[in-house]
């Protein structure tokens, strides 16, 4: 049925290069200027693309093995105890889901050699209810692990971290100590305290995160979508990995060392993070305490390594009706995130950071840009040349999606279902309009499972002069983008 599927796409793309007239060609002809320029661009964007795969590559088979053999000859050596702290968030997560994560959470916590410190940071007593339940019925011997039930007010997430850092802070946590930050829904490899302990004994490195999986339920786009996400974060962590400083410490679930996430400073970094936007003012985070702690530890000096065989599991649930409204919705929190706190990475000196972590930030913000040209030229060229461009790029477009997604796949081990190439394509385009959509808006921010936005019912006046100021800003761009566009093919 796999093989029948993979036939018939190619058969959707030999059929719409079949459709296009030959008197057509010699229309598209005329478009060079356009066709160079989206060669130009595809070729930038491929070498890219092949770089990381290499560097991914390079650090998944040679780097990785060897930086692990010495971590733990370092941490044999090492006397002193490396006691795990972990830090777990749970809010509005279903019965059926905190089971496994608990079960997950207290087993890790059991196979700890030096002990275990967990804190549960709880909203609902019913919750509090059920983790003890889990935790005094494991089979595992917990005789060395410690639970602490933090009961907190729905503030939201970043204060419920910053109480339990607090917590967590007040048991002087050594350098030799691991903390581990778990989101609710998300179970912990059962290895994470021997896989990790042997890493902080370099003391430059501040955190590290892992390989993730998804539990989806049923098959839908949604659940192959995540999938075909988790797969390409794979491949570009460890291209970044190669650098020791990887681009997002997962909020799922990462790990930091112990005295460096208790200290005064990076609570506040987590509890009150902001940014001074010269149009929307001050613009304090609600989300992305993820993107808070990566950059604490990037402005100052530290180290953010990657274990890509080491793996957690989260559970995933489609927020909205649809699959399109579902992934626009997670998109726009995301991409928010990340456009909030790159700008000001940006402006960290590339001899702190890594001149390669530099131009990875910096190609976050113009890449937004540049995937929209292709779309944008084709509809131009249709539109002025000939509207037989159309089913070529489609074609174009699905090759090499499929190659991308053949590539992926090699690096990953699995093979792909046919949805992934037009999926990857919609995450790519799609995607670059949201970045650009929230690159002028990044006030506007959202939990999916809490309304956490900027302002109260009756929204002010400064308020919808600030959202037809950002809608303004952003038709400017866009417009200036197709000018320039229509200024270099001349079509």
């Amino acid at each position: 049925m796999l093989a029948l599927s993979h036939l018939a796409y190619f058969s959707v793309v030999i059929l719409l290069v079949t459709l296009v007239p030959k008197s057509a060609l010699g229309e598209i002809s005329y478009a060079t200027n356009t066709i160079f320029i989206m060669g130009f661009l595809g070729t930038w964007r491929y070498s890219w693309a092949a770089i990381n795969f290499t560097r991914a590559v390079i650090f998944r088979r040679i780097v990785h093995p060897k930086r692990k053999r010495a971590a733990r000859k370092r941490f044999a050596k090492r006397a002193g105890k490396s006691h795990m702290y972990m830090l777990v968030t749970s809010y509005m997560v279903e019965p059926h889901v905190t089971l496994p994560v608990y079960r997950s959470v207290f087993r890790a916590a059991s196979r700890a050699r030096d002990g275990a410190t967990i804190v549960a940071s709880v909203v609902d007593g019913a919750d509090e209810r059920l983790i003890r339940q889990i935790y005094e019925t494991q089979v595992e011997d917990m005789t060395g692990v410690q639970l602490i039930i933090d009961r907190i007010e729905a503030n939201g997430k970043r204060d419920a971290l910053a109480q339990t850092l607090r917590i967590l802070g007040s048991h002087s946590p050594t350098h030799r100590d691991i903390l581990v930050f778990v989101d609710g829904d998300t179970m912990v490899p059962e290895d994470i305290w021997i896989e990790s302990a042997p890493v902080f004994t370099n003391l430059k490195v501040g955190a590290l995160t892992t390989d993730e999986d998804v539990e989806v339920g049923r098959e839908s786009l949604f659940k192959d979508w995540f999938v075909l996400r988790f797969n390409q974060r794979q491949v570009m962590m460890c291209s970044m990995g190669l650098s020791k400083h990887v681009l997002t410490l997962t909020g799922r679930m990462s790990v930091f060392r112990a005295d460096l996430a208790t200290r005064p400073d990076f609570i506040e970094g987590i509890n009150h993070d902001f940014l001074d936007h010269w149009r929307l003012g001050r613009v304090k985070f609600l989300t992305g305490d993820d993107k808070s702690t990566w950059y604490w530890l990037l402005k100052n000096g530290y180290e953010m390594h990657y274990l890509p065989d080491v793996r957690s599991v989260s559970y995933e649930f489609q927020p909205r009706p649809t699959f399109l409204d579902s992934s626009k919705t997670l998109m726009v929190r995301w991409f928010g995130n990340m456009i909030r706190t790159n700008g000001r990475a940006l402006r960290l000196s590339p001899t702190l950071i890594g001149g390669f972590t530099w131009w990875s930030i910096f190609d976050q913000r113009i890449s937004m840009w540049t995937t929209l040209v292709g779309p944008i030229t084709v509809a131009l060229a249709a539109l002025m040349v000939s509207p037989s461009v159309i089913p070529l790029y489609i074609a174009w477009v699905m090759i090499t999606r499929y190659v991308f997604c053949v590539i992926i796949a090699l690096f990953r081990g699995t093979w792909f279902p046919v949805t992934h190439p037009p999926i990857l394509y919609f995450s790519q385009v799609v995607g670059a309009a949201l970045k650009t959509f929230v690159l002028f808006r990044m006030d506007k921010q959202k939990w999916t499972r809490q309304g956490s936005g900027s302002g109260a019912a009756l929204v002010a006046l400064r308020d919808k002069i600030k959202a037809t100021e950002s809608a303004a800003h952003h038709v400017l761009a866009l417009v200036w983008l197709t000018i320039a566009i229509l200024y270099f093919t001349k079509v």
